[in-house]
């Protein structure tokens, strides 16, 4: 291929993969976009085994504010400041209560409900999306040790992306130096006997 069509080739992948970032980023923006940042939705990492067999240590659970909510409903609030884990987030079932009183909720492994009760100024959101085990990933992923690994190895990746990728104009150029390099350094080829002659007899 010559290096107008690996050229185009290199510009259709980045055009590709360019929209597919832009489309991505869009959907993120739109539909998981952290209330923290004005979004939509709320991430709550499960802890503990109050929710099983609906939901387990570890779990990722997404959810999204909505205008009302209902008996039934699994929903995220925060713990009121100034109560044991105040400013923690509890993702339990409403279970009774009302709009005006306050919901009252209960994990589904839990014999009795919780103290509080969330209005739905508080809630943050009812259950959107759950990824198991998501919540346990992220967390460790935050470990300084888990961090300074993750960038090593995306080091190492690029190193030998770059090792195995196409030559660029500076490899090329080395690689022509050290060609003529070698050229200059080898010994000319030995003269015939019947060369020299001719040119000894030439005028």
């Amino acid at each position: 291929m010559s290096e107008r069509g690996r050229r185009r080739r290199r510009l259709v992948a980045n055009l590709a993969f360019a929209a597919l970032f832009t489309a991505a980023c869009a959907a993120w923006f739109v539909t998981l976009r952290p209330a923290s940042l004005g979004g939509p939705a709320t991430y709550v990492i499960v802890r503990g085994v109050s929710m099983e067999p609906t939901y387990h240590d570890g779990d990722l659970v997404i959810v999204r504010h909505r205008p009302t909510y209902k008996v039934g409903d699994i929903v995220a609030y925060t713990i009121p400041a100034g109560d044991v884990g105040g400013g923690l987030s509890v993702i339990h079932r409403i279970v009774g209560g009302s709009l005006d009183a306050g919901f009252t909720t209960k994990g589904d492994n839990n014999a009795e409900s919780d103290p509080w009760r969330p209005t739905p100024g508080q809630i943050e959101g009812a259950t959107w999306l759950v990824l198991p085990k998501a919540g346990a990933i992220m967390s460790s992923l935050r470990a300084p040790i888990t961090l300074a690994a993750f960038a090593a190895a995306v080091a190492v990746a690029m190193v030998i992306y770059r090792q195995g990728g196409q030559e660029g104009p500076e490899d090329r150029d080395r690689a022509e130096q050290r060609t003529a390099k070698r050229d200059s350094l080898r010994p000319s080829p030995p003269v015939s006997a019947l060369a020299r002659s001719r040119r000894a007899s030439r005028p």
